[in-house]
């Protein structure tokens, strides 16, 4: 995986959704729900913010338990996504 890719999410994690724990004790697979601590708002916060961060478009259908369960899921999901839709990494 995209070491800077799961790294950013981390950063986005600490720093715009105030989560409590460090960047570098935040496991590539701590559920974001069930370890982070992410609730609803935070999830809809989430993609907004890699929406704009990596310049992706994440659908409703893309925008779901499976994809943002970790922080590994995710850069998965983006680094798909940016493939798709053009975007330079």
């Amino acid at each position: 995986m995209n070491e800077a890719l799961t790294s950013s999410i981390k950063k986005i994690l600490v720093t715009n959704l105030f989560v409590e724990l460090p960047e570098d004790q935040i496991g590539l697979d701590d559920g974001l729900q069930s370890v982070i601590g992410l609730d609803s708002v935070g999830f809809l916060e989430l993609r907004v913010i890699c929406e704009d961060q990596f310049k992706i478009r994440i659908s409703d259908e893309d925008f779901n338990a499976d994809s943002f369960r970790t922080v590994n899921q995710l850069a998965s999901l983006i680094s798909n996504l940016q493939t798709a839709q053009g975007v330079a990494k």
